[in-house]
């Protein structure tokens, strides 16, 4: 399987804008790449999504058993695979390499292009180069450098050669691409109106500085990765409802395909369209960034009142992080204004100054509900600067030393801050399908 990983130095040093220009030039040359991100970001995979056209994955190894991370990449993989890689190369969970982009890459026994920013550097970047290749045992083959001037490529392309590692190009400073950040980090890709336009002049910038040839060379690595496949039985009938727009679009496209491979049709309504929930069995509730459009969710009562018929009525929800948010009686928005919302969780949701109870965790469920049994476990991840007047307690959340309770669990209701991938546990996504397929048979008989 032919796959390349893009990683980099830091986080801000331009990884995603070369893993779109890479992308955006492969598939101006016809090429059938699919595209990945290293972690649990939710925010990359749109940008990727958009320039290739079709959906983007997360694979992670904190979340993840190595046998599972391999299986999801060869079953998602085209022609190629660009993988881009998460924060530093080396960067993983609590001040190690779980979860980082190094580890990912030898789990996988995937070839790394490394990027370097040079803004504020020359020589020094060499430093910086050596200094990661020679830091472990590691699997960097390339470097690419972002923010440098063509006079200095050469000097530094040889450079690169002396300690052994290919030099693949640059980018300079490209005002007109540059995409703006917030609290969570980049804006959206939906929230772009001229993306397109911005990804094939990144696309252009690639061809002509960018040794793609070359990546595409090393890319065509002859050691196969070992796996067990899953077996995923489709045996339910069911249809569950995806709030999905620019409020809520926070979704691992392998847990919506996983539901679907068990039985589920999925189907899409959006809350800022005022769409009211459409007939289902069951209902999911992503997050997002419902806080910027706290005004208009408001006004759309059509959609409130759907959510809140469909939740009281007893189809099985799943609400995570913006999507409980929009369950509270109160949300603020970004500026701190007060918004009445749904008003299944009692009480208010506030905007702090600070990330909450940030990062990674592990779960054990406090009691039985619509995901899984007590005393059953699954690692998640928090990432918000909300917080709640009932955050919930149906399941013990540990991290490190620190433990906390979170999750609001009914008789069918899992709504809370963490984010789940399925395949952290696949147990869960089953309990999941056999409660909408119980509450259908229910519904029927009344």
């Amino acid at each position: 399987m032919r796959r390349i990983m893009i990683a980099g130095t830091n986080s801000g040093c331009g990884k995603t804008t070369v893993t779109c220009a890479v992308l955006q030039a492969l598939v101006n040359r016809k090429i059938n790449v699919s595209s990945f991100k290293c972690g649990p970001d939710y925010i990359d995979p749109m940008f990727h999504k958009t320039v290739i056209g079709t959906a983007a994955y997360n694979l992670d190894t904190y979340l993840m058993s190595n046998d599972t991370v391999n299986y999801l990449l060869n079953k998602n993989s085209g022609d190629i695979a660009v993988i881009e890689g998460v924060m530093g190369f080396y960067d993983g969970f609590s001040f190690t390499e779980k979860g980082s982009t190094h580890e990912f890459s030898e789990i996988t026994d995937t070839d790394v292009i490394l990027v370097v920013n040079c803004r504020g550097m020359s020589l020094s970047a060499m430093a910086l180069v050596k200094g990661f290749k020679e830091f472990r045992k590691n699997n960097i083959k390339g470097v690419i450098f972002n923010n440098l001037s063509e006079k200095l490529y050469g000097n530094l392309s040889e450079e690169c050669r002396k300690i052994g590692l290919v030099p693949l190009g640059f980018l300079p400073n490209i005002k007109d691409v540059q995409i703006s950040s917030r609290h969570l980090g980049l804006v959206t890709a939906g929230e772009i109106d001229d993306i397109k336009d911005k990804m094939n002049l990144l696309a252009d910038y690639a061809e002509k500085y960018i040794d793609i040839d070359k990546i595409l060379e090393i890319s065509e690595n002859d050691r196969d990765t070992k796996f067990t496949s899953l077996e995923i039985t489709k045996k339910y009938n069911v249809k569950i409802a995806v709030a999905y727009d620019r409020a809520f679009c926070f979704y691992y496209e392998d847990n919506l395909n996983l539901l679907s491979e068990m039985g589920a049709e999925i189907v899409k309504f959006s809350p800022l369209g005022n769409e009211s929930v459409p007939q289902c069995d069951g209902l999911i509730l992503g997050g997002g960034y419902p806080e910027l459009y706290a005004d208009i969710l408001e006004k759309n009562t059509g959609t409130l009142n759907s959510v809140k018929e469909c939740v009281e009525s007893g189809v099985p929800c799943i609400a995570e992080c913006g999507g409980f948010m929009y369950l509270h009686e109160i949300m603020e928005d970004s500026d701190k204004n007060e918004h009445g919302m749904v008003g299944i969780i009692k009480g208010k949701c506030r905007k702090t100054d600070r990330l909450q109870r940030f990062g990674y965790m592990e779960m054990t469920a406090n009691r039985d509900n619509i995901l899984c049994k007590k005393g059953d476990k699954i690692r998640a991840r928090e990432f918000h600067y909300f917080d709640s007047d009932c955050n919930g307690n149906g399941f013990t959340a540990v991290k490190n030393d620190r433990q906390w309770e979170c999750v609001n669990v009914d008789k069918n209701l899992f709504a809370g801050f963490p984010h789940l991938h399925f395949f952290a546990n696949i147990n869960f996504a089953e309990n999941f399908m056999k409660s909408c397929e119980e509450y259908k048979c229910t519904k029927s008989k009344n």
